[in-house]
């Protein structure tokens, strides 16, 4: 892996996009990613208990953290537009005396001994965007308290991974109008393929909300322009992590062929009982 792949500066404007997004959370955005949380955490893991969001983005699922009752929430973010974006987020949305904080710093710089460990670790389509994706993950893992969980979501591996890290080399160092350009033409395939299988591309984008909170032009920027890019597989993900002394409490896995993309599999991780000891 090219050593500048780990630069803020070779990465797609993540934080950028986010920001644009931002502008879009209301009450009922926030009532899914709470959903999505409860899914995938569970209440009881986050309930009391401290969080670090790493990757905080547009800071709608740190904000979800404190509204289900963490302790004490860190969200830390290499692009600093999503650590302003975060900390926006939650000043205006977070509950009074919440406790959270806002850092710009890399997964690569996080230090337990520095800033202690955390209940829950979360990181949701991230950490395969670093430029060194196991590494990230080793990272993110030391972080990780005795009893505590680790929350990943990863692109899932397909046989079209390869063309998908060339296409999001080109539209991350592209021109804006070749950008919209690159969207435009994605738009209309994605378009095409769902009046195949009978369903409205309008319908889509205006229920998209109910996936996590999201938004269909914001993630589609953001997977068109998501470089650097890795991929791991199911089994890949459960050996690397039983490696680190972890084992899988909850997963949901939606193997694809990745033509159009690949979507993420999402995985709750706790320590191994050896590990504890």
């Amino acid at each position: 892996m090219s050593q500048n792949l780990l630069e803020f500066e070779s990465h797609f404007s993540f934080g950028e996009n986010w920001a644009q997004y931002a502008e879009k959370i209301d009450e009922t955005r926030i009532e899914e990613a709470e959903k999505s949380l409860l899914r995938l955490v569970g209440r009881e893991t986050i309930q009391g208990h401290t969080f670090l969001d790493i990757g905080c983005g547009s800071g709608l699922f740190s904000l979800a953290a404190v509204r289900l009752g963490c302790k004490r929430l860190l969200a830390v973010d290499l692009d600093p537009n999503s650590v302003e974006t975060t900390r926006k987020t939650l000043q205006r949305y977070a509950p009074s005396g919440a406790k959270w904080d806002c850092k710009r710093i890399s997964v690569f710089d996080l230090d337990p001994s520095m800033i202690g460990t955390f209940d829950v670790v979360y990181s949701w389509g991230v950490l395969h965007h670093t430029g060194a994706m196991y590494k990230a993950i080793e990272k993110a893992a030391a972080m990780v308290a005795s009893n505590g969980a680790l929350t990943l979501a990863l692109y899932g591996k397909t046989p079209f991974c390869g063309l998908w890290r060339i296409e999001k080399r080109i539209y991350s160092r592209s021109p804006k109008w070749a950008q919209r350009a690159i969207e435009r033409v994605y738009r209309v395939i994605v378009g095409a393929r769902l009046a195949l299988k009978g369903e409205s591309l309008k319908k889509r984008e205006e229920t998209y909300f109910h996936q996590r909170g999201m938004d269909m032009y914001h993630d589609t920027r953001d997977w068109l322009g998501g470089y650097p890019y890795e991929s791991i597989s199911p089994t890949e993900a459960m050996t690397f992590m039983h490696k680190l002394g972890f084992e899988p409490v909850r997963s949901f896995v939606e193997p694809s062929i990745g033509l159009l993309g690949a979507g993420c599999d999402e995985y709750t991780f706790t320590k191994s009982h050896a590990e504890r000891r």
